[in-house]
């Protein structure tokens, strides 16, 4: 098959479209013929080497997290796929036209949702939804989701509404246009000091961000309150002893990712795609997802 090899950490240019062996499917585990793999930080941090102390890469290998597909083979032990469905996952090595999943981390992709822009989806709305969660929010008070108008953010967000929460959306002052989209009942721009320096105490926030505006936002957490971070908690949390801090590791749940891709759907939740780009432009890819601001970019072998 063909893949996108790594032989080193670098920059884009690493990323190298070669011939790689066809992965085999074992016990409990199916092969799936790619439709789209997404774009995450998280796919080109790794190549960059900047998660390597916790998840490294074993050269030559391979990236990807996010795919969409068809089952084209069943190994042993499994029964609730077969051969011909289309399904979606959080999995590992999908910069590649075949791909192993197993297949407690796989689900069916719902009716009526395009099967490449699928891909778009697990990791985003699992990680907003067990953000949101981590929040511990409830049904009339206040939470502020930094980085509203980003994919995370934007599924913490519609779960929070769901909640019957309201919501500050936590958005750079240039977002703003697009922000209005996303469903918060207020806008705040984080890259404004006089503006984090006038929000009334917060029940919690939920951060898909990170850096120096966590540090001015946890001081706006009341005591008690909940400081949700998938970046890890800010570099002054121990100033707020009253402030419970989590840090979000999102993980696969079959029940929540269907759910969220109903959402989807329906049109209740909107997760904007960026350029679908042949898998061969991998690091042309990998470049633009790093400035950022243009959608979930797809890659289609």
């Amino acid at each position: 098959m063909k893949a996108i090899v790594v032989h080193e950490y670098g920059g884009p240019e690493v990323l190298k479209y070669e011939d790689y062996p066809d992965p085999v499917p074992g016990r409990g585990e199916m092969l799936v013929r790619v439709a789209a793999a997404s774009v995450n930080p998280i796919d080109y941090k790794r190549r960059a080497g900047l998660t390597k102390d916790f998840y490294p890469l074993q050269f030559p290998g391979l990236i990807g997290v996010d795919v969409s597909g068809i089952v084209v083979k069943v190994g042993p032990g499994v029964e609730t796929f077969t051969a011909g469905n289309r399904v979606f996952a959080m999995a590992d090595n999908t910069y590649a036209e075949l791909c192993v999943v197993k297949a407690d981390v796989l689900a069916d992709i719902p009716e009526g949702l395009d099967l490449i822009e699928a891909a778009a989806l697990p990791l985003v709305t699992i990680t907003g939804n067990q953000l949101l969660a981590a929040t511990e929010i409830k049904s009339g008070q206040t939470v502020m989701i930094v980085g509203a108008a980003g994919s995370v953010g934007r599924s913490a967000v519609f779960i929070a509404k769901a909640r019957g929460a309201n919501v500050i959306a936590g958005v750079l002052k240039r977002q703003f246009d697009q922000a209005k989209t996303v469903g918060a009942d207020q806008l705040v721009a984080t890259d404004d000091d006089t503006a984090i320096a006038s929000l009334s105490p917060l029940d919690a926030v939920a951060d898909a961000v990170g850096g120096k505006t966590a540090e001015k936002l946890i001081a706006k957490v009341k005591p008690g309150g909940v400081y949700a971070s998938v970046v890890g908690p800010p570099q002054n949390a121990a100033n707020y002893p009253s402030v419970k801090a989590a840090l979000v590791f999102s993980h696969f749940d079959r029940a929540t990712l269907e759910f969220m891709a109903e959402a989807v759907r329906d049109g209740k939740l909107v997760i904007p795609i960026g350029p679908k780009m042949p898998l061969s432009k991998a690091a042309e890819a990998h470049a633009a997802a790093e400035k950022g601001g243009i959608g979930k970019i797809l890659l289609v072998p």
